[in-house]
């Protein structure tokens, strides 16, 4: 699924795509991505783009005349540009460009969210009004951390991906943010030290600079089946951690995969890692 760097990107790409040009013509086909809305009141959005703002993994589109639209990317949703006549796979709304090209917005399993409105209702939506702290819109750093998650009592890694605490992490980024940690998935959030919240925020940042930085492009691959996992540990379930050697183990949270190293990210608060194992991780370093 999308997480923030993936919609961030496509954010910049659409701002790029968007930039000096008017939206001549809008169409949409009757699919469930419009669930809650009319995909006849897609085409109303004409003229030039406002402002594109990203809350979580939620897009938000202004455009003239008080348009707007709420863009949720779900699994498999994605917005692509085409010169107009190439047809796209599962194209299931289009933005039709006074340069000739058309945004497609392509969504084979519909398990994404189209939702035209007024510009001015879109940060009243439920869906939006919901969401947590936004690590790059908002920031996010240690004791902001600390007070969105720590009243949960719910294991770490859930509580990190629960969007109206902290949004736009999803499985991956909160598996690679707790293992640039140090930190077990099964941790309970009260258990954490003031020092355990400082790595953990710093984490978090690293992790999506990083998703960040795979992402540049108008159609980056790196989350496509087949393509090279370029991951920490997420995905790695059953080989060698890339620190210690320790296998990867995985396990079901949240009704989720997790990834974790379990000598690197010890389940229990205040054990480290061997002497043996912390040399092998530092020759691999």
């Amino acid at each position: 699924m999308p997480e923030l760097p993936e919609v961030e990107s496509a954010r910049r790409n659409l701002v790029h795509w968007l930039d000096g040009r008017r939206v001549v013509r809008a169409e949409a086909d009757a699919s469930r991505v419009f669930r809650g809305a009319r995909p006849e009141d897609f085409a109303s959005l004409r003229g030039r783009l406002k402002s594109l703002e990203r809350r979580g993994k939620y897009l938000l589109f202004t455009f003239e005349k008080g348009r707007g639209l709420l863009a949720h990317l779900g699994m498999t949703g994605r917005f692509v540009r085409r010169p107009e006549g190439v047809p796209v796979p599962y194209s299931r709304a289009r933005l039709h460009l006074d340069s000739g090209s058309v945004i497609h917005y392509a969504d084979s399993r519909l398990f994404g969210r189209l939702e035209p409105c007024d510009a001015s209702r879109l940060y009243e939506l439920e869906a939006v009004k919901a969401l947590g702290r936004d690590p790059l819109v908002d920031g996010l750093n240690a004791e902001q951390l600390q007070e969105a998650l720590g009243s949960s009592r719910q294991d770490l890694k859930v509580a990190l991906m629960d969007q109206g605490r902290v949004t736009g992490l999803g499985n991956i980024h909160a598996a690679e943010a707790l293992f640039r940690a140090g930190l077990h998935p099964a941790r309970k959030p009260a258990s954490l030290t003031p020092e355990e919240w400082e790595r953990l925020a710093d984490a978090i940042h690293a992790s999506l600079a990083f998703g960040l930085e795979e992402q540049q492009g108008e159609e980056p691959a790196y989350l496509e089946e087949g393509a090279e996992n370029r991951f920490l540990v997420y995905g790695r379930a059953g080989t060698a951690c890339a620190r210690c050697g320790t296998p990867v183990e995985s396990f079901t949270q949240g009704g989720r995969t997790t990834h974790c190293c379990p000598q690197c990210q010890p389940p229990h608060p205040g054990r480290k890692p061997s002497d043996a194992r912390r040399k092998r991780a530092s020759h691999r370093r």
